[in-house]
């Protein structure tokens, strides 16, 4: 792998996380609000409804998804009111956050596909989150937007790589400037993440997700994320296969046996339903 400090132009992104000066991408007013009010214990499903209706479009996508068979398999919902009374307003926040996220957020010429390509393992590691999450006990809050946010430092990287690559003149493949967005992936989504003031479980959790042993209170769900991570890169393209996902370690650490990934792995279709349903 390339070392971001070998190359020039990485080795000025490096300098800029460290020192708080990466561009990150403006979310969406909405998105702060969902998550300011879901995190608010004083705050109620009607002033979740009040932000959501706000945005007409945001408001069309959330109903979508909330009748998908992801999420309401046997009779539909009709209003954002009963969307909240049946799914919670947690997972209604969580969609919310899906639906105003996506690839779009980032501005990176000729890196769309790729892009593309990062989004879609996020919303399958965030499905597959929940489903971990369920299966081995532990608690499914956080475990949507952990999954959901745990590469956004990659586009970041790559955004910002072509700025400055363009201000000094320098040549960049994509090998490079993929190699090192995957490297600096977990810095970046740190200071983005802060930026953006998602809650800290969600903040440490992400950070740690690859030593989840040092994740202290946010230890159950840096290792969702990192299991989750497995179950969707099989979902979207068939390797680890089964057996290979029941030698993971982080399995044997979430307590999660042999029969228990299997009848993980009969979500897949559930999963897939829900990644069309966000996507489309």
């Amino acid at each position: 792998m390339t070392s971001a400090h070998s190359n020039p132009v990485a080795a000025e992104i490096d300098r800029r996380i460290q020192t708080g000066n990466l561009d990150v991408p403006m979310l969406p007013e909405v998105v702060h609000r969902v998550i300011q009010i879901t995190s608010d214990p004083d705050s109620s499903a009607a002033d979740l409804v009040r932000v959501i209706q706000g945005d007409q479009a945001l408001a069309a996508r959330v109903m979508r998804i909330a009748n998908s068979a992801a999420y309401s398999p046997s009779a539909s919902i009709v209003s954002l009111q009963q969307a909240i009374a049946r799914l919670g307003m947690l997972v209604v926040r969580d969609i919310a956050v899906a639906a105003s996220l996506n690839a779009r957020l980032f501005n990176a010429p000729g890196y769309e596909q790729a892009i593309q390509e990062i989004w879609q393992h996020a919303v399958a590691t965030a499905l597959w989150a929940k489903e971990v999450a369920r299966q081995s006990r532990r608690n499914v809050e956080a475990a949507f937007l952990c999954g959901l946010l745990h590469s956004v430092g990659r586009p970041i990287v790559i955004q910002e790589m072509l700025d400055v690559g363009r201000q000094q003149k320098l040549p960049l493949t994509q090998d490079i400037v993929m190699a090192i967005a995957d490297e600096l992936n977990l810095e970046a989504a740190a200071l983005a993440l802060e930026k953006w003031e998602m809650p800290s479980l969600v903040r440490n959790a992400i950070v740690h997700q690859e030593s989840w042993q040092d994740a202290g209170a946010a230890q159950d769900q840096a290792m969702i994320i990192n299991a989750a991570r497995a179950f969707a890169c099989h979902t979207l393209w068939g390797s680890p296969d089964a057996d290979a996902l029941k030698e993971k370690e982080v399995l044997a650490d979430l307590n999660l046996y042999p029969d228990e990934v299997d009848e993980l792995l009969e979500k897949n279709d559930l999963v897939k339903s829900g990644m069309e349903a966000m996507q489309s």
